[in-house]
């Protein structure tokens, strides 16, 4: 052991004298290009040498005449491939990136040992493998004498490896043993093949092949070869009622502790006078559920995630701008927290967002299946946004909505975060050739409106809607229509001396807002608050007597199972408002409303009945003589909403920009149909003042094209802290200038909530959370 110890340190001092040495020699990189106003012609000459250098080494070379660029520009780096005259120009009007005196992307032939990260990269980027080879590289990464031995469930993992490089037979170059096995269960899935064909295919294909081939047998030898992956699913089974899942202590019950409902179908089949009883057990419902922990411990195995897991950690805010959660303040708040957790970059934040959706198209069986989708924030935000770093973790099956009992199915979740945080697990990071014990937090969730009532517990229905004001609302019922209107409830959020405060004619007549809006309430606050309450988790046997007399008196309507989580009240935002869905619904009402589409406008004669009952309007008000209500300006006519439709069909974007909005269009009943959320997000910040500047009224169309800039402004890439407070003073003055304009009726819960969305920006940048969502959303 001591002359093992004494060797490394010899081997390490001649590595520090080597790099020494050929820093010397490469000096001239970072010195001399300019003398006197003018290139140097002694750098030129080297910069000649490092490309003819770079040119000997065939391996590095791509196409003949295209080698790495090492200038200083963002796009290069040693990451893109140029002509040699092309890399010459860019060395000489930017330079050499800092400290590269190790030439690893020009193949240096110096025995100088690089850095394991540099080493993997330079690799990777050079092995030829085959597409299924690449698969499981790209999970694992390639094979190396580590520094530390990968512990033992990172060994088998990385075993998948040889399996992809096995031929099925001998002179077979197309495929391995491991691509052969996923191409076919590939098939079986695409077209529902049975596991009877799996077999029967597999036996004929067994006798086509020699004799000595590793083609599985059939589909038992298939799926336990690709089990190697190590990515599991637990099967729960669940009561149909949505009462609980058969986990844990109650795995072994055999009917529903709460409602009594068998969990087992009574398969009975009858011949004459004779019954007979199926002896395989088949569960009422059953869930899915794939654990986190190997799909995380999966990042580090790889040489492509490894490093950018720590990407958070190491990069820095260019002028102030935020581009991702970890620059904002929850990101640092949890930091402060709990220092111990942050102290290991290499530990993962997680965020979660869950919709449902409908599997089978609209003549099919009515059928609500859950999602519910994990993603570390730890990778930079372009990787974030991508699907394959956005985990499946619970698929709550239907045929129902969930609604409040989706608690029951997040239990597994919620317990093996419990573990991630307080226990860990042992990882193996190929970046740097170590084992840590990685530990996890999910810092928030991501949701639509109703699925954040699912989530929070707090009810997004009625004049308590809104999860920030809580019971400090101003929304009131419409005499007329019986709905809730959130209309006059911004001029709270304005500064003092705002001369809208006073103004009592343009909002509810004879009022003056002289009230603040109080602010969030932290987590202790609410924490205590549901305690005092006494509310139940839905899991509990009680919960739905107790809960539901509680949530008569209050906006809670449970306790979520999030609390069970030791660190969830610490954070400053727990659930965010997805400002897709807000987006998306506060556009449709715009649109509905301008283009006056029967059953979706908010200008109806109800409307119009209430509105001099709340506001001084009387030239909109209905005409005694001919019972008919006069036009308003914000309605466009006929022949003005022929010419928008006309002009949207003409329309033509960027491949993948957005999708063929002219197909949208319905020039019969003058309107658009089917528009996804991305399409109203393309609509509403590019479309919608252009197409109205010609039709509205200045005092009309510069509201509405005020809310457009914001969401277009909130929602971009990037934010810095002035433009967000900028945006915090615009919002509030733009919803009430709407207000100006629209009757009370415009104004539900949607149109509230845009005021709140700038705080939320504010805490965990919302950009990132929107890209998740557009991603999801498509």
């Amino acid at each position: 052991m001591v002359t093992h110890i004494k060797l490394t340190s010899f081997l390490l001092a001649m590595v520090v004298q080597e790099v020494i040495v050929m820093e010397d020699d490469r000096e001239w990189m970072y010195e001399g290009r300019i003398v006197n106003g003018m290139f140097s012609n002694e750098w030129g000459d080297k910069v000649d040498e490092f490309v003819a250098f770079a040119l000997r080494h065939p391996e590095c070379v791509n196409g003949g005449t295209a080698i790495r660029c090492p200038c200083t520009l963002v796009k290069c780096q040693n990451k893109k491939f140029l002509n040699v005259e092309t890399v010459k120009v860019h060395l000489y009007r930017n330079g050499f990136v800092p400290d590269y005196y190790v030439w690893i992307y020009q193949r240096c032939s110096s025995s100088v040992r690089v850095s394991v990260s540099e080493t993997d990269q330079m690799v990777s980027d050079n092995m030829n493998h085959t597409t299924y080879h690449r698969m499981v590289c790209d999970a694992a990464g390639p094979e190396f004498n580590p520094d530390e031995e990968p512990n033992a469930e990172a060994r088998n993992f990385y075993d998948m490896i040889r399996a992809g490089d096995k031929p099925v037979y001998e002179g077979n170059s197309k495929h391995t043993q491991l691509s052969a096995a996923v191409r076919m269960l590939e098939i079986k899935c695409r077209h529902r093949c049975s596991q009877a064909w799996f077999d029967d295919m597999s036996n004929f294909i067994q006798e086509l092949l020699p004799q000595d081939n590793l083609m599985p047998l059939d589909f038992y030898s298939t799926k336990k070869l690709v089990r190697g992956l190590g990515l599991p699913v637990q099967v729960i089974h669940c009561c149909v009622n949505n009462c609980m899942i058969y986990w844990g202590d109650d795995s072994d019950l055999n009917s529903c502790k709460k409602c009594g409902h068998a969990r087992y179908k009574q398969k009975v089949r009858g011949f004459g006078n004779r019954l007979y009883i199926r002896k395989l057990k088949v569960p009422y419902k059953k869930m899915h559920y794939f654990p986190i922990t190997p799909r995380l411990q999966r990042l580090y195995a790889s040489t492509a995630t490894a490093n950018e897991m720590r990407w958070h950690s190491e990069h820095h805010m260019e002028d102030g701008k935020m581009c991702h959660p970890s620059d904002a303040p929850a990101w640092k708040h949890f930091d402060g927290c709990f220092p111990d957790f942050s102290f290991e970059v290499r530990n993962v934040r997680l965020g979660l967002f869950a919709d449902g959706f409908q599997p089978f198209d609209q003549s099919g069986q009515q059928y609500s299946l859950w999602p519910v989708v994990v993603t570390p924030y730890n990778l930079p935000p372009d990787l974030c946004m991508k699907e394959e770093f956005m985990f499946l973790i619970v698929l709550v099956p239907g045929p129902t909505n969930p609604k409040g009992k989706i608690d029951v199915f997040l239990q597994p979740l919620i317990a093996e975060l419990k573990s991630l945080w307080g226990v860990g697990v042992q990882t193996y990071d190929i970046s740097k050739r170590q084992n840590f014990q990685m530990r996890a937090a999910l810092m928030w969730t991501i949701n639509d409106f109703p699925a954040y009532s699912m989530m929070s517990g707090w009810s997004t229905a009625g004049m308590l809607a809104c999860p920030h004001c809580m019971e400090d609302y101003d929304a009131f019922r419409l005499i007329k229509s019986g709905k809730q209107s959130w209309f006059d409830n911004h001029r709270k959020f304005l500064p003092m001396n705002h001369p809208y405060r006073r103004n009592t004619k343009d909002f509810i007549k004879n009022r003056k807002v002289t009230k603040q809006f109080p602010g969030v309430r932290s987590g202790d606050a609410i924490l205590q608050d549901l305690n005092n309450r006494g509310l139940r988790k839905v899991i509990d046997v009680d919960a739905e007597v107790v809960n539901a007399a509680i949530s008569k008196t209050c906006g809670w309507n449970k306790r979520s199972i999030f609390w069970d989580l030791p660190y969830w009240r610490e954070h400053l935002l727990r659930h965010n408002l997805d400002v897709m869905h807000i987006e998306k619904n506060v556009f449709d009402n715009i649109f509905n409303t301008v283009f006056n589409i029967p059953g979706k406008t908010k200008d109806t004669y109800k409307s119009r009945d209430e509105l001099n009952k709340y506001c001084r309007r009387p030239q909109f008000a209905q005409n005694l003589v001919t019972s008919k209500y006069p036009d308003v300006p914000f309605v466009l006519n006929k022949s003005q909403k022929k010419d928008v439709l006309e002009w949207v069909k003409k329309l033509r974007f960027p491949d993948g920009y957005a999708s063929n909005l002219g197909r949208r269009v319905d020039a019969n009943k003058l309107k658009m149909f089917g528009m996804k959320s991305h399409d109203c997000h393309v609509f509403m910040q590019r479309l919608l003042p252009i197409a109205l500047r010609e039709f509205l009224p200045n005092r009309i169309w510069e509201p509405i094209t005020e809310i457009s800039l914001f969401f277009k402004q909130l929602t971009s890439s990037s934010l810095t802290d002035e433009e967000l407070r900028n945006l915090d003073e615009q919002i509030p003055v733009i919803l009430c200038n709407l207000e100006k304009i629209f009757p009370p009726s415009f104004f539900d819960s949607m149109e509230h909530l845009p005021v709140h969305l700038v705080y939320e920006a504010r805490i965990v940048v919302q950009s990132i959370i929107v890209g998740c969502i557009l991603h999801k959303d498509t």
